[in-house]
């Protein structure tokens, strides 16, 4: 590595101190040729001194690796089906173990798996979530007494384009035991709203989000963590979302920043959902309509949770005109999560007449949002 200081062992002149000539005499005058070589010694010393920095950031970078990876974790639940994934990555925010991820249908399960970077494997269970915000707090079971390494949310930062950040996640479902999660590094291209329908991208997430060049939204990577190279946290990375015309896909994190107080609020148990003032509670709601009210029919609910496939689509009914489709995965309802066939039919019979039925499905990798009119009320 190059020193930090340059000394010119020979050579050194001023107007003070005469040179000799070669017959030795005296001169103000620096013989022809040494003030070159002077200066070339001296730009070697200002390119050496400028390489510093670059190999200073290399190993920051690596130190960055080594101290993030152990906050990360991945996650393995519900899936399988239909090519859903069943696995997903998150985040400690606590030393008593909570874990920040995305909402999601891996999350579909009584427990999770939660595999640590070095092997350990824990159970765990949903403590709270927020769809609105595609967020889910997970709690480790069987982890009393145990420290971990964490995010604290509050000292989450934001930042602006062009910043130069890492994004940590089993995006390939490669690590299932104390193999790293992948490391991609990325440049945040724009900060800005995504919207539920945001041109032909469609989320179920409404919102500030980062923009990334670089980090992958695999479906693996939903719920990973995105920092700078400095390794301070910046957001948790997205759900995939492809562009259905140009098969295009949009990478994005959402601000951890503006997460932070729901996260807080969850793990104390204080958290209360946003709720229309004039909606009443759920139970109290008497069913009204079924899934064929609205032409189409559900696979048959075999299990406690079977997931809320579509089976099949009356013609010329409102299903049919709006483009929903056999083997759709009915994801939300109102921006209500559907974990099961039963928990559709129960959002659709508290539907009043007059509301508009909002669906979020997936249909294979893509996201697909539509919107019917709910008819009259049943008597």
């Amino acid at each position: 590595m190059p020193s930090a200081k340059c000394k010119v062992q020979d050579n050194r002149w001023s107007e003070n101190s005469p040179y000799r000539d070669h017959e030795g005499a005296a001169s103000l005058r620096p013989p022809v040729g040494r003030p070159l070589t002077v200066a070339v010694r001296l730009v070697f010393c200002v390119l050496s001194l400028a390489l510093l920095p670059s190999v200073s950031q290399a190993q920051s970078t690596r130190d960055t690796i080594v101290a993030v990876q152990p906050k990360v974790v991945k996650i393995f639940g519900a899936g399988g089906i239909k090519g859903l994934a069943a696995h997903g990555t998150g985040f400690f925010v606590s030393k008593e173990g909570h874990i920040v991820t995305i909402w999601s249908h891996v999350l579909d399960a009584d427990l999770v798996g939660v595999v640590l970077s070095d092997g350990r494997r824990f159970s765990a269970r949903v403590l709270g979530a927020e769809p609105q915000l595609a967020l889910a707090v997970l709690k480790l079971n069987g982890a009393e007494g145990v420290e971990f390494p964490f995010f604290n949310p509050d000292d989450a930062v934001s930042t602006g384009t062009g910043t130069r950040v890492l994004g940590f996640s089993n995006m390939f479902n490669v690590a299932a035991g104390d193999e790293p999660v992948s490391v991609v590094h990325g440049v945040i291209a724009a900060k800005t709203i995504i919207e539920a329908r945001r041109g032909v991208f469609d989320s179920p997430y409404s919102g500030p989000v980062f923009v990334v060049d670089g980090v992958t939204n695999n479906s693996g990577a939903a719920g990973g963590v995105l920092t700078t190279r400095d390794g301070m946290l910046l957001g948790m990375i997205g759900l995939e979302l492809r562009n259905a015309k140009s098969n295009t896909w949009m990478n994005y994190a959402i601000p951890v920043k503006d997460l932070s107080s729901s996260i807080q609020q969850i793990i104390s148990g204080k958290f209360e959902r946003k709720k229309d003032p004039n909606e009443d509670e759920p139970s109290l709601k008497p069913r009204r309509y079924k899934p064929l009210d609205f032409g189409f029919l559900m696979v048959p609910d075999v299990v406690e949770r079977t997931p809320a496939f579509i089976d099949s689509i009356q013609i010329e009914s409102a299903a049919a005109k709006v483009g929903l489709k056999p083997d759709d995965l009915v994801l939300f309802i109102n921006d209500e999560l559907i974990q099961s066939c039963r928990a559709l039919q129960d959002a659709i019979g508290r539907l009043e007449s007059g509301d508009q039925l909002r669906l979020i499905v997936r249909r294979g990798n893509e996201l697909v949002t539509v919107e019917m009119p709910v008819p009259r009320k049943k008597e």
